[in-house]
Formats: C-alpha cells, structure tokens, sequence
C-alpha cells in the first residue's frame, strides 16, 4: 500500500513537472516572437532572415505549448 502512494506520489510530480515545462514553452515562444517582430521590421537583411527564422520557431512553440499556458501558470497580469 505504502509503495502505490509513493509511485503516485512521483507520477504528481513528473505531471507538474512537465506542465511547468509547457508553460515555460509558451512564455519563451511569446517572448520569442516578439522580439523576432521587433527585428523582423527594424533589422538589417542578414538579421532579418534570422530572425524570420526565430518567429517561425516561436509560432510553433506557441501552437505545441498555448498562448495563454504559462501566462496563466506563472500569473503574470494578476
């Protein structure tokens, strides 16, 4: 009995692990394409082409992980 507590126990904290994971995801893909707008519009032609590459990424990283996920999870407009 004591072994299944402590096996779901460990499940709790690999689950909160990977939702901290996630929100971290969707906060570093926002900030991600943010920036990569920012010099999208005001960089120089090499940086430009890096950094359509760094707004791709973050758009996919907001997609897999959520807009909103770690917005909500680290309670940033509150």
């Amino acid at each position: 009995m004591k072994f299944t507590m402590v096996l779901f126990d460990y499940f709790e904290d690999l689950l909160e692990g990977f939702e901290f994971l996630i929100a971290l995801g969707s906060l570093v893909g926002l900030v991600g394409f943010i920036i990569g707008l920012i010099f999208v519009i005001g960089g120089s032609s090499r940086l430009r082409y890096k950094m359509i590459g760094l707004t791709v990424v973050s758009l996919l990283l907001l997609v897999v992980c959520g807009y909103s996920t770690g917005i909500k999870y680290f309670r940033i407009f509150r």
